[in-house]
């Protein structure tokens, strides 16, 4: 069982840090205001060449590839509610990381995920 909540765990920060990354990349990249062709072939050599994208989808690869790890050996019921831990770290990234406000209610709703949590891991 302690494997398995290293498995989750991995996976859980592989997918906030991905979370996080692409967000920091498009940040600065920067908005999409129009659909024309020219505006978008723009924005998207400016993620190419962003590393915060790159390091964001490696992250993401990862967390993809770990879902599937867990998914192999216990059951989905679990596996899918346990990784809901990566909206609680993502809440605390964009907080201290991407310097966002975070109102109560989210922080709110960050310890109800976490309750739903401990109420999975309970046999």
């Amino acid at each position: 069982m302690i494997m398995t909540w290293v498995l989750v765990l991995s996976l859980v920060t592989a997918d906030s840090a991905g979370n996080i990354l692409l967000t920091r990349g498009m940040k600065q990249v920067g908005e999409v205001h129009t659909l024309q062709i020219r505006h978008l072939l723009q924005i998207a050599r400016r993620a190419l060449v962003n590393p915060w994208l790159g390091l964001g989808i490696l992250c993401m690869a990862v967390s993809f590839f770990l879902f599937l790890t867990l998914l192999s050996g216990k059951d989905l019921s679990f596996v899918l509610p346990s990784t809901a831990l990566a909206y609680v770290m993502s809440v605390f990234g964009a907080r201290y990381i991407l310097k966002e406000a975070v109102s109560a209610s989210r922080w709110i709703g960050t310890l109800i995920i976490c309750a739903g949590v401990a109420l999975i891991a309970l046999r």
